[in-house]
């Protein structure tokens, strides 16, 4: 999984990567080494070591001359431990990539595209297009997520709000969110956070009929209408006091709010479930409901690629590891493991793990679900939605204001790329 939240510096440094890696050759898929190999495998997330590790140790079952080394790298150092390692012709043989890095890369010729012809029907089409570059396909998918409502029922009991039907609109959540806003004990309708566009903002933006980026990539969406639409959303929310104001949400995360009983909804991913189960106060007092409907029905959808250096000394035998976990039987263990596979028909255990909660809300949404907006920098532009967004978001700047000037900056970036 990756969220919109953890971008900050760490996708920064990916963006030196243009200097850095320009030129880069890529490998060729061979045949296979002789002898005991051993290949590296950078991953980032370390509730799913043990996963990988089991995955690693499955495939030297069906190839006894192989070893993977999963090697462990926090999320917050992953990518500028990894943009040394290309710098230095060191990167690990195997390693996950996501959507906003992926053009980076492969534009660079880091990783190497799978030339072998291979059955990606049996993945979301829109997680096969994000991994595609130049008309080249350049990463297996992993998993993947959608977004939807988690609502706290206690606080719609006690409200006296009907849960979220699956058709709800956007006039319904509004309602609802104004109903659940109660001043005198500290609790709102919803969260109307800036930091996690994946969760929030881009969602209602395809909601209501806009875009982030033209599908060439060379254009902002920031500036139409219907995108602003989408962003006033939000912050009609905050100006209502339905919505915390942004400095609360900055010194306490909407996450935390929600667990706290202090927010009746929370837009989050499928990738929630592991930290709602473990939390004591939303174990049993949550569910999730189909984000509301705009102009259209629309949810981000993201995942995981498990990509190849382009570097390695072991190109056939990366090659084949990668084709192992974008397998069925791959995708098997992750679902029993918690982890929503991108495998389509194998996510069932990932479901039934949890049949206190309609997870199957998540794998719908595939059906409507909109790829995650990227190009070959994204980081630059998503500093810039920040930078932009924070004065709409404080009611310094009008949204459309802010949006405009967004917009301009946003070409004048993808201009360079």
């Amino acid at each position: 999984m990756w969220k919109s939240a953890r971008r900050g510096a760490a996708l920064l440094c990916a963006a030196l990567l243009a200097s850095a890696c320009a030129g880069g050759e890529q490998a060729s898929t061979g045949a296979q080494s002789q002898g005991k190999v051993t290949l590296s495998y950078g991953v980032w997330d370390a509730t799913q070591q043990e996963a990988m590790q089991e995955l690693a140790a499955e495939f030297t079952k069906t190839h006894p001359n192989v070893t993977v080394d999963v090697q462990l790298t926090p999320w917050l150092d992953y990518w500028t431990k990894l943009k040394a390692a290309v710098t230095g012709g060191a990167a690990p043989d195997v390693f996950w990539m996501n959507g906003p890095n992926f053009q980076l890369y492969a534009s660079n010729g880091v990783i190497a595209p799978i030339e072998e012809q291979l059955d990606t029907s049996v993945y979301p089409k829109q997680l096969v297009d994000l991994y595609t570059y130049d008309g080249k396909l350049y990463g297996l998918p992993k998993d993947m997520d959608t977004v939807a409502v988690w609502y706290n029922k206690k606080l719609f009991d006690d409200a006296k709000v009907k849960y979220p039907a699956d058709d709800w609109t956007w006039a319904d959540f509004q309602e609802a969110t104004a109903k659940l806003t109660d001043a005198k004990k500290g609790v709102y309708g919803i969260g109307a956070t800036l930091t996690s566009f994946q969760e929030y903002q881009y969602n209602t933006i395809y909601q209501a009929g806009g875009y982030v980026i033209s599908p060439d990539g060379k254009k902002s969406g920031y500036d139409d209408p219907k995108t602003i639409t989408g962003l006033k959303f939000w912050t009609d929310l905050i100006a209502a006091k339905q919505s915390p104001d942004l400095k609360t949400m900055t010194d306490t995360a909407t996450l935390q709010l929600f667990e706290a009983g202090k927010l009746a909804m929370y837009w989050g991913g499928s990738w929630d479930v592991a930290e709602f189960s473990k939390n004591d106060y939303t174990k049993d007092k949550v569910d999730v409901a189909p984000l509301p409907k705009g102009e259209k029905q629309a949810t981000i959808i993201h995942g995981l690629a498990n990509v190849v250096s382009a570097k390695t000394e072991h190109p056939a035998e990366a090659l084949e590891f990668v084709k192992f976990l974008g397998s069925k039987p791959a995708a098997d263990i992750l679902g029993k493991k918690g982890i929503m596979p991108a495998y389509n028909g194998t996510q069932s255990a990932w479901v039934a793990a949890h049949p206190e909660w309609k997870l199957q809300t998540f794998l719908d949404a595939v059906s409507y679900a909109v790829p995650y907006p990227i190009s070959k920098n994204t980081a630059a532009w998503q500093e810039a939605e920040l930078t932009h967004l924070t004065k709409a978001w404080t009611g310094e700047l009008p949204v459309e204001q802010a949006a405009t000037n967004l917009a301009a900056q946003m070409n004048e970036l993808l201009a360079k790329e």
